[in-house]
């Protein structure tokens, strides 16, 4: 049987860029890809937690290369400012596309810009983030998005992205990760498109199945759950594993040799596992859903994300 974690192969001389990596996936994504040799900035909205994730790394790997970079992606001003920061450095060699939210509000609450908030942090702050910083990546890069086993869980109301006509919360995450995922493989569609030969990066689509944080080791400042949560969480063994675990498809379709634009990787037993490739929902890999989906992602961001060569 295989085990893992799987080695990564040598990341030295890399540059990469994940957001939301003061926690979770993130986080986990961020240590290892530190620990192959690559330079890390670690993205997200809260300094101090940030500060702590680095901490963390830094425990384990006291040479790791890592800077942080502040950027709420439900607001628009905020990733234009960080994106201005990625312009200023050197080129990306992978974009770790992880920061949302999870535990979304029970009510329909809106971003600083007017868009739902759920969509405006998992999805909209993203492709801006995308729209601006494509340009800067180096050739061969990796561009990662984070998918989800949620988005087999609901269907996706393209009309209603915003969810103006009404708001559930399970909803609103949920579509916004089918809006995440379609995003990813239209993206590596029109990279496609636009390249005379090969296109110069590629857009792969991971998720990290049934991950809690129960079942994951502690890590000071970055994932302490209590006793009851590891409790509970045990009683899910069978079929959920650790965010560190998680983590693993994510950080295999950013550096793993093989792994092509437009693929989808998540655990091999959907839920848990070593990553394995694996077929996304119809849904979210249908081409003319994709091509509605970034049309509604330009006109709330007010940004025209047009993709080059």
């Amino acid at each position: 049987m295989t085990r893992y974690p799987l080695p990564v192969p040598s990341q030295a001389g890399r540059r990469f860029l994940v957001t939301g990596a003061n926690a979770g996936i993130g986080f986990f994504t961020s240590a290892r890809l530190a620990a192959a040799g690559a330079h890390v900035v670690l993205s997200g909205r809260s300094p101090e937690r940030l500060d702590a994730a680095v901490r963390a790394i830094r425990e384990r790997v006291p040479a790791a290369s890592i800077d942080t970079l502040v950027i709420d992606t439900s607001s628009l001003d905020s990733v234009a400012a960080g994106a201005g920061e990625v312009l200023a450095a050197a080129p990306l060699d992978g974009l770790v596309l992880n920061a949302g939210m999870v535990h979304v509000p029970g009510t329909r609450l809106e971003s600083p810009d007017g868009n739902e908030l759920v969509l405006a942090t998992n999805v909209l702050g993203h492709f801006a983030l995308l729209a601006r910083v494509l340009p800067h990546l180096a050739d061969g890069a990796r561009i990662v998005s984070l998918g989800s086993l949620a988005t087999r869980l609901s269907s996706l109301r393209v009309d209603d992205l915003q969810l103006e006509r009404g708001y559930d919360a399970w909803r609103a995450y949920a579509q916004s990760k089918i809006a995440a995922q379609s995003i990813g493989f239209e993206l590596d569609r029109r990279l496609r498109a636009g390249a005379a030969a090969a296109p110069r990066a590629a857009s792969v689509v991971a998720h990290p199945g049934y991950a809690i944080s129960g079942r994951t080791p502690t890590v000071p400042g970055v994932n302490e759950p209590t006793a009851a949560t590891r409790f509970t969480d045990a009683l899910q063994a069978p079929w959920a594993q650790g965010k560190h675990r998680g983590a693993e498809p994510v950080v295999h379709a950013a550096t793993a040799a093989g792994v092509e634009g437009g693929q989808f990787w998540g655990p091999r037993y959907r839920t848990k596992g070593a990553p394995a490739l694996q077929q996304p929902t119809r849904t979210s890999s249908d081409p003319d859903v994709g091509a509605r989906v970034w049309a509604v992602a330009e006109q709330a961001t007010g940004i025209r994300f047009e993709v080059g060569a």
